[in-house]
Parts: C-alpha cells; sequence; structure tokens
C-alpha cells in the first residue's frame, strides 16, 4: 500500500477512533471518519494478543495487500482505522478479503450521510 494511502502517526489514528463511527463484524472492527480530502487513507492497528512479531506481521501484510487490490473500487473521502480480531489467524486470505470488504462496504453505505 502506497504511503498516500496510510494512515502514519499517533494522531491520525486518534482522530479517527475519537470523531469516527465503529462497524463490526465477527473478523474486524473498523472505525471510519469522512474528510474533504479526495483520497482514502487506511491505517492498521493490532494488539500483541495475537502473538508474536510474526503473527500480527501477517496480518497486517494480508490486509494492506486486500486494501492495494481493491484500492480503486473504495470511495474517496474517508480515513479508516482496521482493527483485527483473533480469529483472522485462522481464517484463510479469501474469507480475509470476503469478511473486509463487506464490512468495509457497509461503513460506506451507513456513513453516506454523515456531515464532515
Amino acid at each position: 500500500m502506497e504511503k498516500k494511502f496510510r494512515l502514519r502517526k499517533n494522531r491520525e489514528f486518534k482522530v479517527v477512533y475519537k470523531r469516527g463511527k465503529n462497524f463490526w463484524n465477527k473478523d474486524f472492527t473498523i472505525f471510519i471518519r469522512p474528510t474533504k480530502r479526495k483520497t482514502v487513507k487506511f491505517g492498521v492497528a493490532i494488539t500483541k494478543k495475537f502473538g508474536k512479531a510474526n503473527k500480527r506481521n501477517l496480518i497486517k501484510r494480508r490486509i494492506k495487500e486486500i486494501i492495494r487490490l481493491n484500492i480503486e473500487n473504495l470511495k474517496l473521502g474517508y480515513e479508516m482505522v482496521i482493527l483485527p480480531k483473533q480469529n483472522t489467524l485462522e481464517i484463510s486470505y479469501t474469507e480475509l478479503e470476503k469478511s473486509l470488504l463487506k464490512l468495509v462496504n457497509f461503513a460506506f453505505k451507513k456513513v453516506l450521510d454523515w456531515e464532515v
């Protein structure tokens, strides 16, 4: 995922947590916030409860790859933080992709009318 599509600073994450809305399913929780920018920005946050760094990095790489491959299908003008849940370690890549995209599209529909 390119740098222009990433949330990188701690304060960027905090703004999305504080001013965004959250949505969840059995695999993910996402915080989404509309912005006036003409881009979409993503951040992935994962806790140490997942295990050692290699497991956490595996999940982050998978999520970033799903976003990279589907970025042109996503709506512009949003910032989003994705929080995977513990069971994402056991499911396959295709199930992970299906679950994440379904949740993101659901969140876009719900936040559509929300004021910036």
